[in-house]
């Protein structure tokens, strides 16, 4: 499928976005998958990597560094997680290096390890444990150098817990809330999770994962405007957007609704034993996501059938109707 010219965003923002809806009915579930696999769509594919870096690579991470800067609770390390943060640091720049060799690299011996990425210009030798050979905290280092949100969870006393991270690009939550906190009790806001049991056997899907097993899963939303900041924190900065959209011509109303796309990967860190979450933010506005007629047809029946406790938490019940409309009207002409 071509292409139309008028695109909002860049052209690999669209080839590579990971569209979410597989039926015309959406439910919550676990929906994990092996990770790695590549996933073909109308117009290009994503998944065959686990860390995924594109065109928005630079601005997103001079995002995430002035965001950290305003408020430093978005970055959190208990004191006991200090080695998870050296296997999380370590398992991503394998990763980087496996995926874009061309731009970044491992080497290492021992303890020794040398770390190149050319796309932010690091050229950094380092010490495994030794914090002083970094300008950083191991998290907070390799936080700066990829696009994903990132949370590691430590399995201790039959549970789960969100003891470190750094998460800038949250959806309606707050990490430095959350620190601490079980993984049922960060859920535990969510419609019908605990009635369906689908967090429960979330919650016991990852206690069984084994060292180096890698699962993905979607999630989604909509976001008014390309803003990938929508903490709770900052709820009276994007808030008052929802009921402009009621108020918005055709035009601007689809270039200011985007499909929110979360692509989490679940991965148990061989050293350390935790498990690391991480959740890459995708956004495609309206007016992309129609130019792409196999989803704007789902996406439409996705909306239009959602239950109403469903379209209430995710943030878009106010436009719900309106966005179905607006999708439903970009219909191609029967010739």
């Amino acid at each position: 499928m071509t292409l139309t010219p008028e695109l909002v965003s860049a052209p690999d923002l669209v080839t590579e976005f990971p569209f979410p809806f597989t039926d015309d009915v959406y439910r919550y579930s676990t929906n994990v998958e092996p990770a790695r696999g590549e996933v073909r769509t109308p117009v290009g594919s994503w998944g065959a990597r686990v860390v995924h870096i594109d065109s928005e690579y630079e601005h997103e991470l001079a995002l995430r560094q002035q965001i950290l800067e305003a408020d430093p609770t978005r970055y959190a390390v208990l004191p006991h997680m200090r080695p998870a943060c050296w296997d999380a640091m370590l398992f991503l720049m394998r990763e980087l290096a496996a995926g874009y060799p061309d731009v970044m690299s491992l080497a290492g011996r021992g303890r020794n390890f040398h770390w190149r990425n050319d796309r932010l210009g690091i050229d950094q030798h380092f010490v495994l444990g030794d914090e002083s050979t970094l300008p950083a905290e191991p998290l907070a280092y390799i936080g700066s150098q990829v696009q994903d949100d990132i949370v590691l969870l430590d399995q201790r006393d039959g549970d789960l817990f969100g003891d470190a991270g750094v998460v800038t690009f949250a959806a309606d939550w707050s990490f430095g809330f959350d620190v601490g906190m079980t993984f049922l009790e960060i859920h535990g806001p969510v419609p019908r999770l605990r009635q369906t049991g689908v967090i429960t056997r979330a919650r016991q899907f990852l206690m069984r994962l084994q060292p180096n097993e890698i699962y993905r899963r979607t999630n989604w939303t909509l976001t008014v405007r390309r803003r990938l900041d929508v903490s709770t924190e900052l709820y009276h900065e994007w808030g008052p957007d929802r009921p402009l959209m009621g108020v918005v011509d055709d035009e601007t109303f689809g270039r200011m609704v985007h499909l929110r796309v979360e692509v989490q990967h679940l991965i148990r860190l061989p050293d350390s034993g935790a498990i690391c979450f991480l959740i890459r933010t995708y956004m495609l506005p309206f007016a992309d996501l129609a130019t792409v007629e196999p989803w704007r047809r789902r996406a439409a029946a996705v909306l239009a059938e959602l239950p109403e406790d469903m379209a209430e938490y995710k943030g878009f019940i106010s436009y719900r109707d309106r966005a179905v409309a607006w999708l439903n009207s970009r219909a191609p002409e029967a010739s």
